[in-house]
């Protein structure tokens, strides 16, 4: 296993649509096992497979912070099935570094997926786990955090990280838990 480079905000590739997997292989298995790694280091919430510049729709969520693992899911082809309610959720991005958005969401979402065996699953969730997905399958569709902000707000902080890329300086430390 591997940790992944995480593709960071303006890279036009988290802007694309990722594409549907059509058979899960040994390789789209070992994609996932180098994104659970790279999650847990990150640390983050969820990692969609576009923010390690694969676009395949495949992504990872832990929300159990506090026993990394025991409720991680795989999720190959995620589908938001059903949504209801609304919630407001201040989320941060692992590839929107340094930038926290209040975002609408649905309070409740029926989510089908394949597993990595190829079985489908179906996951009902509220809460963290709710807008972990929203967030994540948002990713594999080409929308980031950041297309939630006005114009003004949004190229301030593209002016913000690449005048800081420009000087050098190191990356800022992500406070917390990123989704």
């Amino acid at each position: 296993m591997a940790i992944l480079k995480i593709v960071r905000y303006p890279d036009p590739l988290l802007k694309k649509r990722s594409l549907e997997v059509g058979k899960i292989t040994d390789e789209t298995v070992h994609l996932i096992q180098d994104m659970v790694e790279t999650l847990y280091a990150a640390p983050g919430v969820g990692l969609a497979a576009p923010q390690v510049a694969v676009l395949q729709r495949i992504l990872v969520l832990d929300v159990d912070y506090e026993n990394p693992g025991k409720n991680l899911l795989k999720l190959v082809n995620p589908e938001i099935r059903h949504a209801e309610g609304e919630v407001v959720w201040e989320e941060g991005c692992l590839s929107v570094v340094d930038f926290t958005v209040e975002t609408k969401r649905a309070a409740r979402v029926q989510v089908v997926a394949l597993d990595e065996k190829e079985n489908e699953i179906t996951i009902a969730a509220e809460g963290l786990l709710s807008v972990a997905l929203q967030h994540e399958i948002d990713h594999l569709d080409g929308k980031l955090i950041i297309d939630r902000v006005s114009r003004l707000k949004r190229d301030l902080y593209t002016r913000r990280i690449k005048k800081a890329a420009r000087s050098g300086k190191p990356e800022p430390e992500r406070p917390g838990l990123m989704i």
